[in-house]
């Protein structure tokens, strides 16, 4: 299948991965071959698509990071829904239920996803890889133990996790001194500007 690469921001801040792609600036709106990402102002469509794909979502959607995928500016296609815990997201989907493109439409949903909790001040994004392995790390995500979730984030249902974090940190997964086990170590976070 031929890909297209989105727009590259020339202010990136992400992680130097080989072979990794980059999000997109910020803007969204943003129209690619048709299809319109944009925030969701209402997430009951999008948990409608979760639902309907039999895929978790979470109990409380952080509105601030729901994001839709629209056809022709009015169908629902793909949505991604964030659940939020101080500085880290869990991710869910993306879901798609396009015929064609539905890959792509899921790329162009992950890079939407990590410009908007980039710019919501989110410095460390997880999610449940659900097969899409080859999407997730493209962007950057790298496996991590459950261990690395924040104790408000945990307990979801899913196999596998998959962390993003902006910038050139590090990743290191031992809590400071006094810190309770998955808390953020030292140091780790910093995603600032567009990745």
């Amino acid at each position: 299948m031929a890909r297209s690469s989105p727009r590259r921001s020339s202010s990136s801040t992400s992680p130097h991965v080989p072979g990794a792609r980059k999000a997109p600036d910020a803007s969204l709106p943003r129209v690619w071959k048709g299809v319109e990402y944009r925030p969701l102002t209402d997430p009951g469509p999008a948990r409608e698509l979760f639902t309907f794909a039999a895929a978790a979502r979470p109990a409380v959607v952080d509105a601030d990071l729901a994001l839709g995928a629209w056809a022709d500016g009015t169908r629902l296609v793909g949505a991604v829904l964030a659940e939020r815990d101080g500085p880290s997201a869990l991710l869910y989907g993306p879901v798609v239920v396009a015929d064609d493109e539905a890959l792509e439409i899921a790329e162009q949903l992950v890079a939407a996803a990590i410009d908007l909790a980039t710019a919501r001040g989110v410095q460390t994004l997880f999610t449940r890889p659900q097969g899409l392995d080859r999407v997730w790390v493209r962007f950057g995500f790298i496996p991590v133990p459950e261990v690395g979730l924040p104790a408000g984030l945990r307990g979801r249902p899913g196999a596998g996790l998959f962390a993003y974090r902006g910038g050139s940190a590090l990743w290191s997964l031992r809590p400071a001194a006094g810190a309770e086990p998955g808390d953020r170590a030292p140091g780790s976070p910093v995603a600032t500007g567009s990745s």
